[in-house]
């Protein structure tokens, strides 16, 4: 079985998004870098309920409608072999509350932010994929 991960980019209106500071244990993926929650799909969910559960348990924000943004294979951004990772998005109701449940921290940031902070190589890709599905949809509108 190919192991799965799935993680949400939650945004505000004005286009900054949630990330999560990672515990800084070498022996998990991306120590104390700031990433998008999510994490392992259980076996029989879905990416989108992974990453729907995952995001609940790790900030206590229950996610609306889930669009998805990207599916990358391991190689594409330095994950194990056999490991597939998708991310969603969704924007922020201003009405719940947010927690953090795992990791050092969780904060908005700003898109031009990301230049003074660790994230993974992948991460700045993801949030311009996101703002660009964000454009579509407000077009369509």
């Amino acid at each position: 079985m190919r192991d799965r991960v799935s993680g949400v980019v939650l945004l505000r209106s004005t286009g900054d998004a949630l990330l999560q500071r990672r515990d800084n244990i070498p022996i998990i993926r991306d120590p104390g870098m700031w990433v998008f929650p999510g994490g392992h799909v259980e076996l029989g969910e879905t990416l989108e309920a992974g990453a729907h559960r995952e995001f609940l348990e790790e900030t206590m924000y229950d996610c609306g409608e889930l669009h998805p943004v990207v599916v990358y294979r391991p190689e594409e951004i330095g994950y194990s072999p056999g490991c597939e990772v998708a991310f969603f998005w969704c924007l922020f109701d201003e009405k719940q509350s947010i927690r953090c449940c795992e990791g050092q921290e969780l904060r908005f940031v700003l898109r031009h932010e990301l230049k003074d902070l660790p994230v993974p190589s992948y991460l700045p890709r993801v949030w311009d994929l996101v703002l660009d599905a964000l454009a579509r949809k407000a077009i369509r509108r």
